[in-house]
């Protein structure tokens, strides 16, 4: 018949256990299948595989050996990224006799100030590091200034670069 084991995770000479008791008294030539599921978290940082040494240890007879094996496991992180995009004003609209005043350090000569907001989500089910995000923005469209970039800024741990030609008037 099938039982539920009974395991106990605990830490020896550094390691990390999980010790499974497989029941006791066992009658002489006892065929036992084992099926373990194990969820280990923090695995981002690991590499491609993690390795788990398995040993069956028996306590009844002081001469037996204590098989034990090794199994390497390929680990794969997986997560779903969406990138939210966002334009306040959502639409903007410059006067037809609207001209920019050429070296002006004020903002309302450079035209009508929009805030572009990217957010960039993690849906799951790995966490994830190390990710970089390229965004192309057009400042120019056929010679003319389309977009003055002013400023580039972060929220929540991250960092950016500038791009080149960020606010070269110093607005």
């Amino acid at each position: 018949g099938q039982e539920k084991l009974s395991c106990n995770p605990r830490k020896e000479n550094g390691s990390h256990l999980v010790l499974c008791e497989l029941g006791n008294p066992m009658k002489a030539g006892a065929q036992i299948t084992v099926d373990m599921e194990l969820s280990v978290s923090g695995l981002e940082d690991m590499g491609d595989a993690i390795t788990f040494h398995l040993q069956l240890r028996s306590k009844n007879s002081p001469g037996s050996t204590n098989a034990s094996v090794t199994v390497t496991v390929p680990v794969e992180a997986q997560a779903e990224m969406e990138l939210r995009g966002n334009s306040l004003p959502a639409t903007t609209v410059l006067p037809a006799s609207w001209h920019r005043v050429e070296g002006s350090r004020q903002l309302e000569d450079h035209g009508i100030k929009v805030e572009h907001v990217y957010q960039l989500h993690n849906k799951g089910p790995s966490t994830v590091s190390g990710v970089t995000l390229r965004l192309a923005i057009p400042s120019r469209l056929g010679g003319r200034i389309l977009l003055y970039l002013l400023e580039l800024g972060t929220e929540g741990g991250m960092s950016c670069t500038d791009p080149p030609g960020l606010n070269p008037e110093q607005v």
